[in-house]
């Protein structure tokens, strides 16, 4: 691979015009794809396996509606609401688009809350109502000009809640300038990666909108893709202009030095995006449709920054020539002092044991309050207060109960139930403490199913709730079924709990093949997973913390604690792992290149944190900056990504890397590359930055 991918860069930087018109090319007709056979965002809902699939598959086939979308629309003054205002605003629904009924208001003791309920013709994924709130607020337009408050709830506002803003893009683009204009002193360096990202970031977003044409891709996704995409994009454009600007330094043309860059970082590039890729797929074994999507999405993404990286990067540092060199080596400065990680290496390996003893300390007492997390769905009640949803989440619960935030939907199948037994199951029902209200049945028009709605005592993020689901459905006989939006959530929760295992077991077992692969050892791959281990669990830590235990939370927004969103463990596991792995492959090549060249265990592991240092520490504050922007956005479940992946690269950028990979690698010295014989012989040889004695000489 190394001599392909020399020829690669050498030719690409011999010929840049043409190279860069190819990959206009290629990127317009992505482009074009995408526009004439693109598709377009869309959830599914759906939870193949889960317990309260059961019952809204019944009330599908017999109660058609009720699958559909819904809206509440919440209404409160400070005195009593008349009844002409609810009338006519129910008439005004009835017009929406899609309206199916509006059910008589529901109005609160005191008589100022009312609620009206808006059932739709359509599942809320349909592309006229997810996202779309304009037709309700048209509707609600002249009571909210009549002096009342006017707030919308429930599925379909839902899914416009909390949109995002893309600030994340933006002050990650900005902090990318500034924080490589410091680092490297060059404006090209600067510039450079974050163009390159960029173009390769937008030709991802296009192959996002053609794989929405074939699968339904969540309206998250792209999001996700973006903040990974820009992430691993600009880190991928650094590697290989710093790397190019080593060889530029030493003497070789720049054609020379693209071949040779491509050809040792290069092959890192690859190396790194594979693994990444490896992490995506296990998101795939969560068991949700979405989840799948999320992977894909991601997976596009990186593919198409990583190959503009390999292509655009060559071009561009040929057209830039030497600037892609500080000022003063341009100038025949020469370097004297010491690179400041090169120091900071020889520090840690001096007194290695106090120094990895001091990094496992901080990473376990960060990781602690994981022991504490509780996972639940994001709802609305855990929006920001901004949001529509989640002021009529509180007008509701402050009327009503916080149970009627979240009722409890309970099918009962008369294939197996007889309807007779009907009485004896709302019964039981009303038997149980933790529900206040149960509702008459009704029976659907065929007859086949019976339907009752409880409200709980306490609202759906409650920590209580999943018990309660577990109680109902021990309880009541077989045939009757516990459904609805939160016994939907509780089962979700759960599924990912165990789930989460399942991915973790198969990410890291094949991380660890592949760096075994490539490193030519059993030690340090197994060292890697267990310190990327350790950051992932120190973010989950700070996530328990910050959102579960409230620290800190208001400097983000947040007003109360909050469950972690059961979606983010397994997504950010599978994200950053693979990033993690990103940094340890960049570090790693260096260290083994030296060790290969002089057997020195501590002198390589000092000269492979100084060569690749001050790359790894830009691009980590670049990576880090890019999420905590993310962090900024309204939506809970994007904070939660932002945060948590911004703490695990920090700490993997500071701690690992700096601390407990020097430290480490230094008490086991010889041992970090020892392979078995026989397994040496059984797996094929991979060399992943690649020996430049083997390179075609410079012509």
């Amino acid at each position: 691979m190394s001599s392909l991918l020399y020829r690669f860069g050498r030719t690409t930087a011999l010929h840049p015009w043409r190279t860069l018109v190819g990959w206009l090319i290629v990127a317009v007709c992505v482009f074009a794809a995408s526009s004439a056979f693109g598709g377009t965002t869309q959830d599914d809902w759906n939870v193949p396996g889960a317990e309260s699939q059961r019952g809204i598959d019944l009330l599908r086939d017999h109660l058609p509606d009720a699958g559909n979308a819904s809206a509440n629309i919440v209404v409160h003054d400070d005195t009593a609401i008349p009844a002409s205002i609810l009338a006519s605003l129910g008439e005004r629904l009835q017009d929406v688009a899609h309206a199916s009924s509006v059910s008589p208001p529901r109005i609160s003791e005191d008589g100022r809350t009312a609620v009206l309920h808006l059932a739709y013709d359509t599942e809320v994924t349909h592309p006229d109502l997810m996202g779309d709130v304009d037709p309700l607020d048209e509707a609600v337009e002249s009571t909210r000009d009549a002096g009342y408050q006017v707030e919308l709830g429930g599925d379909q506002p839902s899914t416009a809640s909390a949109p995002i803003e893309g600030y994340g893009e933006l002050i990650g683009v900005g902090a990318a300038l500034l924080i490589l204009l410091i680092a490297f002193g060059s404006a090209v360096v600067a510039g450079l990666p974050v163009l390159v990202a960029v173009s390769g970031l937008a030709v991802g977003s296009a192959g996002v909108t053609l794989l929405a044409a074939t699968m339904d891709v969540s309206t998250s996704a792209p999001m996700v893709a973006t903040m990974v995409g820009l992430g691993v994009g600009i880190d991928y454009a650094l590697l290989l202009v710093s790397r190019h600007a080593e060889f530029l330094a030493q003497g070789h043309p720049v054609e020379e030095a693209a071949g040779r860059s491509l050809a040792t970082a290069g092959k890192s590039v690859v190396f790194a995006s594979l693994t990444v890729l490896i992490s995506l797929l296990g998101l795939g074994l969560a068991g949700l449709p979405t989840f799948s999507t999320f992977g894909w999405a991601t997976a596009i993404s990186v593919v198409a920054v990583m190959l503009t990286a390999m292509t655009l990067v060559p071009v561009l540092c040929r057209f830039a020539g030497r600037k892609v060199l500080a000022r003063g080596l341009r100038r025949g400065a020469v370097r004297t002092e010491r690179p400041l990680t090169a120091r900071w290496a020889e520090r840690v390996t001096r007194r290695p044991l106090l120094w990895a003893l001091a990094g496992t300390t901080i990473m376990i007492a960060l990781a602690a309050p994981v022991l504490d997390m509780r996972t639940w769905p994001q709802d609305d009640g855990n929006q920001t207060t901004e949001a529509t949803t989640r002021r009529a989440y509180d007008l509701t619960a402050d009327a009503f109960g916080p149970g009627a935030t979240g009722p409890i939907t309970v099918v009962v199948d008369h294939a197996k139930v007889p309807a007779g037994e009907v009485a004896d199951v709302r019964a039981a029902l009303a038997s149980n403490d933790d529900l206040v209200a149960v509702s008459p049945a009704t029976t659907s028009p065929d007859g086949a199913v019976s339907v009752l709605t409880a409200e709980p005592a306490f609202g759906p993020a409650d920590e209580r709730t999943s018990g309660l689901v577990e109680d109902l459905r021990a309880d009541l006989p077989a045939g009757v079924e516990v459904t609805g939006q939160t016994p939907l959530f509780a089962d979700i929760a759960e599924m990912l709990s165990h789930r989460l295992w399942v991915v973790i077991a198969f990410v890291v077992a094949v991380s660890v093949l592949l760096l075994m692969l490539v490193f030519r050892s059993i030690v340090i791959p197994l060292k890697a997973a267990v310190m990327n281990l350790l950051s992932i669990g120190a973010a989950y830590g700070v996530m328990t913390a910050v959102f579960q235990w409230g620290w800190g939370a208001g400097l983000l927004g947040i007003d109360h604690a909050a469950p972690v969103s059961s979606w983010v463990p397994i997504l950010i596991f599978a994200i950053l792992f693979g990033l993690s792995m990103d940094y340890e492959v960049f570090l790693l090549s260096r260290i083994r290149e030296k060790w290969l060249d002089t057997g020195d265990a501590t002198g390589s592991v000092v000269h492979g944190l100084s060569a690749s240092g001050k790359v790894i520490t830009a691009a980590a504050a670049i990576m880090v900056v890019v999420f905590l922007g993310f962090a900024t956005e309204g939506d809970l479940v994007v904070k939660m990504l932002g945060l948590g992946m911004a703490t695990a690269v920090f700490l993997d950028a500071t701690i690992v890397r700096m601390i407990l990979v020097p430290a480490t690698m230094t008490l086991l010295g010889k041992w970090n590359w020892w392979l078995p014989g026989w397994l040496d012989r059984a797996l094929p040889q991979v060399d992943v930055e690649g020996d430049e004695r083997a390179l075609e000489p410079t012509h």
